[in-house]
């Protein structure tokens, strides 16, 4: 089995900044980086294979060729693989959007819909992001003050801090605000519904689509409360397993593991420098680096400094 360091695909979404480039060693060399899709297979973004023998390939081509025994048992549930994850560099807001359900999505868009969570990587002091609404309204009022231009007024704004973590449920109305960077792990879909977006126009000089009519016949249009345990872990649902890993390269400066037949491994470093080991291989990390081990790749371990986030997919919740 394998331990694969992946190259991630980007995405130059006006709304970006620099700083995966400048913090995360991005080997981009475009003015706006927004996103880097660090593990996917989807199409419109997928991350390829840096090390060994399957260097050059796409994540995709290798689990296409090893077949889908390298994913684990709990994937075989799903039709194509279960997750994304990115790295999000918000220099200015993002829209005010919205994910549909599983059920919508394959109907509508032949895809999956989008449950996700965020962890927040960085932010300046009184940054917020939306998250649902302050009240329940109905979708009549929801269209009015779309029309109405506004709809700010009935959305809930929280301030973030650097470590929060949101869970994104598909239906809740959502953005990100600016001056935040942000880790996301979502399930592998690429649908988004707009309903606001600040009156900006895209590369064409033209203002970008709004998708107000399935937003209407997707969102939830209520409160949403956090604060939801997952203890032992960050983030749970049906479709990804979250872990944090804290070492500080003194008192704890190894975490050992275990890969097995349920589930592949994703390795996610946010911050510091050391080395990851599995199946008799090593290979050094840094800020801003992804790693995927293979169902039933035994021990691994990862020494150093770090702060990481470990993604694995469990059974269904």
């Amino acid at each position: 089995m394998a331990l694969l360091k992946l190259a991630p695909s980007f995405k130059d979404y006006i709304w970006g900044g620099h700083r995966l480039v400048e913090e995360y060693n991005k080997a981009y060399d475009g003015e706006v980086l927004a996103e880097s899709w660090e593990l996917s297979c989807h199409p419109d973004g997928p991350s390829t294979i840096m090390n060994g023998a399957d260097a050059g390939k796409t994540l995709a081509e290798y689990i296409r060729e090893k077949g889908r025994a390298v994913l684990g048992s709990h994937c075989s549930r799903f039709e194509d693989f279960p997750i994304l994850i990115k790295f999000i560099d918000a220099k200015d807001n993002l829209s005010i959007q919205v994910h549909p359900d599983n059920r919508y999505a394959l109907e509508n868009e032949h895809q999956y819909g989008k449950t996700e969570m965020w962890y927040v990587m960085d932010c300046k002091e009184g940054s917020y992001l939306y998250y649902g609404f302050k009240k329940e309204i109905d979708k009549e009022e929801f269209k009015s003050r779309i029309e109405e231009d506004t709809l700010l007024e009935v959305l809930n704004p929280v301030q973030v801090q650097k470590g929060d973590v949101l869970f994104i449920e598909a239906g809740t109305l959502h953005a990100i605000g600016k001056d935040i960077v942000i880790a996301e792990i979502q399930q592998n879909s690429n649908v988004t519904y707009r309903v606001y977006d600040y009156g900006r126009v895209g590369k064409d000089g033209k203002k970008r689509d709004l998708h107000i009519e399935k937003a209407l016949a997707v969102t939830k249009c209520i409160p949403i409360i956090r604060g939801k345990t997952c203890n032992p872990h960050i983030a749970r649902c049906d479709y990804f397993t979250v872990d944090k890993l804290n070492l500080d390269g003194q008192v704890m400066d190894k975490m050992c593991g275990h890969v097995g037949g349920g589930s592949f491994v994703s390795i996610l470093i946010m911050e510091g420098e050391g080395q990851v080991s599995c199946g008799g291989e090593s290979l050094p990390y840094r800020k801003g680096d992804s790693f995927f081990l293979t169902a039933w790749s035994g021990s691994y371990a990862i020494t150093g400094n770090c702060q990481a986030l470990v993604t694995t997919v469990g059974e269904k919740a």
